[in-house]
Parts: structure tokens; sequence; C-alpha cells
């Protein structure tokens, strides 16, 4: 099978890590890498999760209630129903 050269750039810091513990693991970083593609081409995905930070999910009741807070808070009237459903409907509006 033919060989191929892949350039990765890493921290400096990092790759030192990387290659102290490779060694500790007897191996090199280049086998280390053989083991990660080989692993994702075999199992197609990456073998571990990989995710987002999670969004504060905000749901009408939570902005009804942030709102009258905010509205007690300011010596607001009561809001009407439609006032209240405007803002539910922003909130989820801002959920897309």
């Amino acid at each position: 099978m033919a060989q191929v050269s892949m350039t990765v750039r890493l921290d400096s810091k990092l790759k030192a890590a990387f290659d102290d513990l490779c060694a500790q693991f007897g191996m090199s970083a280049n086998t280390a890498m053989n083991i990660f593609v080989n692993a994702v081409v075999r199992g197609r995905r990456i073998p571990f999760e990989i995710k987002a930070q999670e969004q504060e999910s905000v749901d009408a009741r939570t902005a009804f209630y942030k709102l009258r807070e905010e509205s007690e808070r300011n010596f607001q009237s009561e809001m009407s129903v439609a006032e209240i459903d405007e803002e539910i409907y922003k909130a989820r509006s801002e959920r897309k």
C-alpha cells in the first residue's frame, strides 16, 4: 500500500504532551494518528462524542415569568394576553 504524508498543525505544548503520552503508550505520535484514522474509517464516525456547548433554551413559560418579573421591577402594569402571545412568539422565533 502506498504511503502518503499528512501535515497537522498543533500548539507546540500540546504536541509535546501528545508525544509524551504516546511514548508512555509505547508508540509514536505517527502510530497513534494511524490508529485514529483507521478507527474513523472503519467505524465511519469520530470515535468519541463531539458536541457544541449547549445553548440556554428559553421556553414560553420561562420567557413569560422573566417578563413578568421585569414588569414588576419597573412598576409596569400587567401584560395583556396579546402582549404575552407576542413575547412567546419572539422567544420561539429566537430558538429557531
